[in-house]
């Protein structure tokens, strides 16, 4: 079996995902096309080697949809036989694009691909695409489908994490990001976005909020006590007859952030890295892809990686560092108490509740985020997880080459 080797990782700055956002005036397929060219450039590699492009993008509508991925191949200046799809997975989708272009390389159905994702989330709302969670309420009821904030807060009702303890998450969050931002960590890997005439629209991180504390988070009020009284809380209370009350302990400052951003990664296998003269910086390892009850929704990670790091032959205590999708506060906590892995391993340069959360592109970031990180440690294996909408959790196991 072949390796799947990483040569580079490329990612855009995070803009906020509004109207106001530094990259709202911009579009999908430049984000796009940005990482790609980017991709090419630093590593001066043929892009007609290239055998496909696999973009993550969770909502493929509108100015995300009719295959971006091939769109934004052919806007960069890729040769025609460069090829393209988009994978949706939900949140997980960036990192199942990266999953499924190293499993063509590993089976020996590729030399060498790009893999990726790209999420505009100041354009494309959520729930863009529509489907049977916007629109069919027998399969909502089938599935005991919930909002997620609802399911975030059903975690923290059910493993007892208090606001407090949320809050204190998020406010490290912020705090980590912040220094690893003052350091220059991410530097390498971010290229800005430019505006059609050459001026800079984004070159920094736009989402955080430096000197948050978990006392000015207190005073926000819970996001989802609304959806909760509108019938939701009765919905979790059927599925899970021990919560006798849902405590709403999430918020906006102990969420993900809502932002655009897109992300590259160059894989390839050693015969075509040594041809193209590029140095391998990692290996994908092993990967995994779960589903898990939909109501609950958010508690899959531990197990997918588990089930990933069986495949690598490895256990929790081998991993050097983790980046564990801060999809809400909740979530990390309960990976935390389910596999034992200490805080100072998980996120420690901050994550999506201090960064922002572009959908499907996020995955694909915090692969190179984790690569960059293990690299500056001189630290051997890490490994990457997302919890997924309706009950699905995907992990990616990666080693750092010398």
């Amino acid at each position: 079996m072949s390796e799947a080797l990483i040569f580079d990782a490329v990612r855009t700055p995070r803009g906020r995902g509004r109207p106001d956002g530094a990259l709202h005036t911009a579009s999908p397929l430049h984000l796009a096309t940005t990482v790609l060219d980017a991709l090419r450039n630093r590593n001066a590699f043929d892009a007609g080697a290239v055998e496909d492009v696999v973009m993550g993008c969770a909502e493929t509508a509108n100015d995300q949809g009719a295959n971006i991925a091939r769109s934004a191949a052919l806007t960069a200046g890729y040769p025609d036989s460069v090829g393209g799809c988009v994978v949706s997975r939900f949140c997980g989708s960036g990192l199942e694009a990266v999953n499924m272009a190293a499993a063509r390389l590993m089976a020996g159905q590729a030399d060498m691909m790009v893999a990726g994702g790209v999420e505009m989330m100041s354009l494309v709302p959520m729930l863009s695409t529509g489907g049977p969670i916007a629109s069919d309420t027998a399969f909502n009821t089938i599935s005991w489908l919930t909002p997620q904030g609802i399911s975030a807060d059903l975690i923290a009702t059910l493993e007892g994490h208090s606001r407090a303890q949320v809050d204190a998450f998020a406010a490290e969050s912020q705090v980590r990001a912040d220094e690893a931002i003052r350091a220059g960590r991410f530097d390498g890997s971010l290229v800005p976005v430019h505006a059609p005439d050459g001026a800079i629209l984004l070159d920094r991180e736009e989402y955080p909020r430096p000197g948050t504390t978990a006392q000015t988070l207190a005073g926000l009020k819970p996001a989802f006590a609304g959806m909760g009284a509108a019938g939701f809380g009765e919905t979790v209370k059927r599925r899970y007859p021990q919560v006798h009350r849902l405590e709403h302990v999430h918020h906006a400052g102990n969420s993900s952030g809502i932002v655009d951003g897109a992300a590259a990664l160059l894989l390839g296998t050693e015969a075509a890295g040594r041809v193209a003269g590029l140095r391998p910086r990692g290996r994908i390892l092993s990967f995994a892809a779960i589903g898990s009850e939909p109501s609950i929704m958010l508690t899959a990670p531990a197990e997918a990686s588990a089930r990933a790091l069986r495949r690598a032959g490895l256990g929790f205590d081998d991993i050097d560092l983790f980046e564990v999708n801060e999809a809400f506060a909740s979530v990390v906590l309960y990976f935390m108490d389910r596999t034992g892995v200490p805080h100072d391993k998980v996120n420690v340069n901050g994550g999506a509740i201090a960064l922002g959360h572009p959908i499907g592109a996020t995955g694909a970031i915090l692969a190179g985020t984790l690569l960059d990180e293990l690299e500056r440690r001189e630290a051997r294996y890490g490994l990457v997880t997302m919890c997924v909408g309706l009950g699905m959790g995907v992990a990616t196991v990666i080693e750092r080459l010398a």
